[in-house]
């Protein structure tokens, strides 16, 4: 039988939420919840899962740092970690609700991204912790980090470039031929990036590459049937938290470039979304995570549809 794709980007609520304590235990209870909604998914479509890991790296980043006897593992490494610890605990909840011989795996993903990429000069992507601000004063002058708000409190800060490539392609449609849910682009994948010595050598980059970003990328070069990015919202707002909001439920590129939307929440993801619809003429959706099976019914969240199909 022949089965569309879906690619869903999940956010960073599904694996910790803002108030979680960062343990494995409030992971796998999160993990365990998006599962839940994930399986019904799995049975009539190929799934494609790509996934948050700002707390996590943070988390290791933190970690490492405090051991002052090693020099700190740098992001890409750190990146690497977190997308091993959390598709073993996606693999481990979802395989314990789809059948048995429905195969899972978690594909570690290099992506790359460009040196010159204007982002290493404005660090914008969250990682880690909030702190308060008298400590955020301290870590930046001890281990020269950048912070900015988030919210109400400093936050840690790192470049967030434009993903090029992915380079574990061919596995992953390899895997999704044979009907396995993949797991892969974790985090927005390992940042890596060519010398510049003309060798064609790889290196890892100290960078976080945004999850919807690089998720969109990978539907696109799937030719994923729907590209979904589920988040704690139920879609798109105009007017977000004013007495006018109101919920889009349906918007072309066209329109939703007419509205402005918050750079560090929705803004990527609506971007993302204009991305793949542009390419592919295909369907993305937003929404909440709880919602998933009706965005995939096109009955919930927001869908952004090519201009022809409004």
């Amino acid at each position: 039988m022949s089965r569309d794709t879906i690619v869903v980007a999940l956010g960073g609520n599904a694996l910790l939420r803002r108030s979680d304590p960062m343990t494995v235990s409030a992971q796998r209870s999160n993990v365990r919840i998006a599962a839940r909604a994930l399986a019904p998914i799995c049975e009539e479509h190929n799934l494609v899962l790509a996934h948050g890991n700002g707390p996590q790296v943070g988390l290791l980043a933190l970690q490492a740092a405090a051991y002052a006897e090693v020099e700190p593992y740098p992001l890409d490494v750190l990146g690497a970690q977190t997308e091993g610890m959390i598709g073993y605990m996606i693999e481990q909840e979802l395989g314990n609700l789809v059948p048995f011989e429905r195969q899972i795996a978690t594909v570690l993903t290099m992506v790359e991204v460009d040196p010159n990429d204007p982002a290493f000069d404005n660090p914008t992507k969250f990682v880690g912790p909030q702190y308060e601000p008298e400590d955020a004063e301290r870590v930046a002058s001890e281990k020269g980090w950048v912070f900015k708000l988030d919210h109400d409190k400093p936050r840690r800060v790192v470049a967030s470039p434009e993903p090029k490539q992915i380079f574990e392609l061919e596995p992953i449609r390899w895997l999704i031929e044979k009907g396995t849910i993949v797991i892969c682009a974790g985090g927005g994948g390992i940042p890596t990036a060519y010398l510049p010595d003309g060798t064609r050598t790889l290196v890892g980059s100290e960078c976080v590459i945004d999850k919807d970003l690089a998720a969109e990328l990978l539907a696109k070069n799937l030719n994923a049937d729907l590209f979904i990015m589920a988040t704690d919202a139920d879609g798109v707002y105009l007017d977000w938290d004013t007495p006018e909001q109101r919920l889009l439920e349906r918007a072309t590129p066209d329109e939703l470039r007419t509205h402005e939307f918050a750079a560090g929440s929705m803004g990527p993801k609506v971007a993302a979304a204009i991305r793949f619809v542009e390419a592919t003429g295909k369907r993305a959706a937003i929404g909440s995570l709880e919602d998933i099976e009706r965005i995939v019914a096109g009955e919930a969240g927001t869908s952004i549809v090519p201009s022809c199909d409004t």
